[in-house]
């Protein structure tokens, strides 16, 4: 007998990819806005009473850290997968700080800016609206955000930051695809060029960086059409095909500072992997970092290997506490896809309620 449901879904569903307005509307879980400003927009992702639980459980909130050229909405995917929704759904309180859209006027904005001033902003945020200014966060950020997370934390003046989970963070260049060949041939001018290109561009324009981002999935791209047909009537794979479609088109640019501060400090001089970094006078050192701190790799990682994030075992010496999980996935599906789901986020809640035990066996010796 003639499927004629399996039919007309497959035409709904072609109808809503091409003419449509998609097959599912914008995703965002319930929140609600606790600051607002230059690049350090706060959102909290969980109700007054889930914040009143948590508060009487002990737990600290958890700040969510997006990497510079990627949305926030990394955090909260899809309705499946969404990061901030698992973590209230466990009793925690997260927080993510939006960094919001990069443009030219933002040239001047370097690692500074952000580890210095926007971030350690957004963790007091955090703690007024949590109600317990002066006590502790912990850091949770993918990629880059990740980075942002540790450079936070060494830098860090005061005792804010309880842990710090980094979840396909690269923290040794060297062991990244084409990186160590760029850092041969700029070495005769040491870097002029490029430098001198970056200060031009006045950063990475947000198109370049969704091709680049793209372009790292190339075969995702070419096989999109077949996947599309083959898939028509699978309306909840689909679904996910178009959040990640949605989530890739409003990646924003890298502001110039920050990407010429990568282009010197990170890559041509290796001091992140070296684990100490001069960024204009503002030196951070990552063997310093004396908190717990969980982290992911993956060997499928077209952007992060497994070498480069499992490098932060032996960088992050100063630490009481370094795990390091391997999740086979994707760069995005170590964060928030099927993987993510089944492996780095309990694994992720095991490490979180580590952390509350120390706290508590730490409090009942004072």
């Amino acid at each position: 007998m003639l499927d004629v449901s399996g039919a007309g879904e497959s035409l709904r569903n072609l109808w809503s990819l091409t003419l449509g307005d998609g097959i599912a509307p914008r995703h965002s879980t319930e929140h609600v806005v606790v600051a607002t400003g230059g690049h350090r927009t706060v959102r909290r992702y969980a109700d007054d009473e889930q914040v009143r639980a948590a508060r009487a459980a002990g737990r600290a909130p958890v700040l969510l850290v997006p990497p510079i050229a990627a949305p926030a909405s990394c955090y909260d995917l899809s309705p499946e997968h969404s990061v901030v929704a698992h973590l209230r759904d466990t009793g925690r309180v997260p927080y993510v700080v939006d960094f919001g859209t990069i443009s030219r006027a933002d040239r001047g904005m370097g690692f500074p800016d952000f580890i210095a001033d926007i971030i350690p902003s957004a963790i007091d945020t955090a703690l007024a609206d949590y109600d317990d200014e002066g006590g502790q966060v912990d850091l949770y950020g993918w990629s880059l955000g990740g980075t942002l997370s540790l450079l936070t934390a060494a830098a860090a003046e005061d005792r804010s930051i309880r842990s710090v989970v980094t979840v396909a963070t690269p923290l040794d260049y060297n062991r990244l695809p084409g990186y160590p060949l760029a850092r041969t041939l700029a070495k005769p001018t040491g870097g002029a060029g490029t430098t001198a290109l970056l200060r031009l561009l006045g950063g990475i324009p947000a198109p370049l960086v969704q091709v680049a981002y793209r372009a790292t999935s190339w075969d995702r791209e070419l096989k999109k059409p077949w996947f599309v047909a083959t898939h028509l009537a699978e309306t909840e794979t689909l679904k996910r095909m178009e959040a990640i479609d949605r989530f890739q088109r409003d990646f924003p640019g890298y502001p110039g500072r920050l990407v010429e501060q990568m282009w010197i400090t990170i890559i041509l001089r290796d001091q992140l992997a070296a684990g100490v970094l001069d960024f204009d006078g503002l030196t951070v050192d990552l063997h310093g970092i004396d908190v717990p701190v969980q982290l992911f790799g993956s060997h499928r990682d077209a952007l992060c290997s497994w070498g480069a994030a499992h490098h932060g075992v032996e960088l992050l010496s100063g630490s009481p506490l370094v795990k390091f999980t391997t999740v086979e996935s994707s760069h995005l599906g170590l964060l928030a896809g099927p993987d993510a789901v089944a492996h780095t986020w309990p694994t992720v809640d095991d490490f979180l309620n580590s952390v509350d035990g120390l706290v508590d066996a730490r409090s009942s010796r004072v």
